[in-house]
């Protein structure tokens, strides 16, 4: 009994050790991308920088906070992911619910399935959403960034799977109580379904927050950037400068930071927010498990 005892508390040590290890191996190169941001461009340039700052500097921060057009993106980009994130998860929920019911009580299901099915595997194009986003009058404009994702067939097909999952008897015994379908939908099915809804949801949060490329397809006004468009910029407003004339306290400023610098500090400007979304969203997880745990 000691001996077995004893085995399984080396087991879980070792089993904490790896874990902790794998860790270390995930969190190292992201502390070696923040040192980086705070090392003087010459020691980045050299390769001198490993998981300490070199000559601390906080260079490239300022070069991407001290303009005002930074918190507009900023803004910009919070009001992007709050509309996107409430219209994806309500668009999302509403269409994968009416696809998981029998022919009989729907019976254009295979159809509307078809069409979900193709437009996941074959897109219009960017030639053609560019064309249809400037004939609807949305260019420059917040929707432009928010609608042509307002509904993601792969987040539908993973909400159909999850309410095809949830056991009959709930939505039956909610039926003989006299709910319709809409009362089965909210109380029975979306409940059950918080894993799923918040899975999505962060799929939602992170794809909207990460995304750069709309803002340069659809925004042609800087100011109106989002901020990864924004901070992607920067390097080409840096190199304009060099190449262009600049004042000599510009070009002061320019020759301490370097791209490897100014990259680095936009990964970890692109990530604190979702470092600070995620705790609330992982309790939220937990939480929606427990109360879409189901006993027969």
């Amino acid at each position: 009994m000691y001996c077995s005892s004893t085995l399984s508390k080396t087991r879980n040590v070792i089993i904490y050790m790896i874990v902790l290890l794998l860790g270390l191996i995930c969190l190292l190169p992201l502390w070696n991308i923040v040192c980086i941001s705070l090392s003087s461009s010459a020691a980045v340039s050299a390769n001198s920088v490993g998981f300490l700052p070199v000559d601390m500097t906080f260079i490239a921060y300022r070069k991407i906070i001290e303009d005002n057009q930074f918190w507009r993106s900023f803004g910009i980009s919070a009001l992007r992911v709050a509309i996107a994130w409430v219209l994806n998860t309500v668009l999302v929920v509403l269409m994968a619910y009416p696809l998981t019911r029998s022919k009989s009580e729907f019976r254009g299901r295979n159809f509307y399935m078809g069409l979900l099915i193709f437009a996941m595997l074959f897109n219009g194009g960017m030639i053609p959403s560019y064309m249809l986003v400037k004939k609807l009058g949305l260019l420059n404009s917040i929707w432009a960034l928010i609608l042509p994702g307002a509904l993601p067939i792969f987040n539908v097909i993973m909400v159909m799977n999850f309410f095809k999952g949830i056991p009959k008897s709930l939505e039956e015994a909610a039926v003989i109580d006299g709910a319709g379908p809409m009362t089965v939908l909210l109380h029975v099915l979306v409940p059950c379904a918080k894993p799923c809804i918040a899975t999505i949801s962060l799929f939602s949060i992170v794809g909207s927050w990460n995304d750069f490329f709309s803002g340069l397809i659809y925004i042609q006004k800087p100011e109106n950037y989002p901020i990864m468009t924004y901070i992607q910029s920067l390097n080409v407003d840096i190199q304009e400068m060099l190449k262009s004339g600049a004042t000599n306290a510009t070009l002061s400023s320019v020759a301490e930071l370097s791209n490897k610098n100014l990259n680095a500090a936009k990964i970890v400007v692109a990530v604190i927010p979702l470092l600070m979304i995620y705790p609330f969203l992982q309790k939220f997880l937990i939480t929606g498990i427990v109360m879409g745990s189901v006993k027969e």
